[in-house]
């Protein structure tokens, strides 16, 4: 039975794992990122290779799920939220270090590709796969191959400005760490969320976790607060999808990263989407991944599966 291992780069934690052909976890390592250091973060993907690669006394092809993508007109990093690795060559360098090939893809790519395979998707034609955490991204695969792009850019949506924007948001418009206002990414990732509760909120949060613990709590003015605060977010995330799907219509949206676990949005978006999408049926099929915080990692192995 043959195995890949795949490779989750993440902003605070890289995952290693080996997938059989099966979808099935044979092996499994990780460990912390090393922010802001391009040669231990190199360092820490070839020593969790190594101790799968010693567990099951194999050598595997490798596929490495990373925030932003290859620029195919440079070999460099673009667009990474983690800033660290932009402009680094980071394709060969893996494989110099490795002495071998390495696949690599953006991680909302990867978490799409695998929704889409065997995940929440499965036998779906069309598949937006969305990534809601730290960063904001999105992977479309048709036909159960993703589409990259000439630029590698596909599904990008994290950094197209928020549509429809009312004259408040558009005062307040954030600046976004890709240097320009009010992307996406900038109102409704994580932190994003966090910022805006914590503007109105003598309690302050961290995470957005706790955000939703008070949204159930029975204080009154905390809890109204809260949610009022989530209405916002969904409402923006859902003119952010809405566009989406006027222009490729996926037949199935995921949802993935931290955010993905609000189960308020399953039951919001549908309806609050269906005023902005240019159909006489509007209503999208919007589904929680199956394989949750693994997910981009065993799209990772699979990397090797396609061209």
């Amino acid at each position: 039975m043959s195995v890949n291992i795949g490779i989750d780069l993440g902003g605070t934690k890289i995952l290693a794992a080996a997938i059989d052909e099966c979808g099935d976890t044979v092996a499994s390592y990780h460990c912390p990122t090393p922010r802001d250091d391009y040669d231990l973060t190199l360092n820490a993907i070839a020593e969790l290779i190594s101790l799968i690669e010693g567990e099951l006394n194999q050598q595997l092809p490798v596929g490495l799920g990373m925030p932003g993508s290859i620029s195919p007109h440079t070999g460099l990093v673009q667009n990474a939220n983690s800033v660290w690795l932009n402009g680094r060559a980071l394709a060969s360098d893996i494989n110099a270090r490795l002495q071998r090939d390495v696949r690599l893809a953006n991680d909302a790519n990867c978490f799409a590709l695998s929704e889409a395979v065997d995940g929440a998707a499965a036998g779906a034609r069309s598949v937006f796969g969305v990534i809601l955490g730290t960063g904001v991204g999105g992977g479309i695969v048709i036909d159960g191959n993703l589409l990259n792009g000439p630029r590698s850019i596909g599904g990008e949506w994290g950094h197209c400005a928020l549509p429809f924007p009312t004259a408040l948001e558009l005062k307040a418009a954030p600046l976004c760490w890709c240097g320009q206002k009010g992307c996406m990414e900038s109102w409704i990732s994580g932190p994003a969320l966090v910022e805006q509760f914590n503007a109105g909120s003598v309690t302050k949060a961290v995470r957005v976790e706790e955000i939703a613990a008070i949204a159930v709590q029975p204080e009154p003015q905390m809890k109204r607060w809260a949610n009022e605060i989530f209405n916002a977010h969904a409402d923006r995330i859902a003119r952010g999808l809405a566009q989406v799907v006027n222009l490729f219509d996926p037949e199935v949206i995921v949802l993935g990263g931290g955010l993905s676990q609000l189960t308020h949005l399953y039951d919001q978006l549908p309806g609050l989407m269906a005023p902005y999408i240019f159909s006489d049926t509007p209503v999208v099929d919007i589904r929680p991944p199956r394989f949750g915080a693994t997910s981009g990692v065993r799209g990772a192995a699979r990397l090797w599966a396609y061209k």
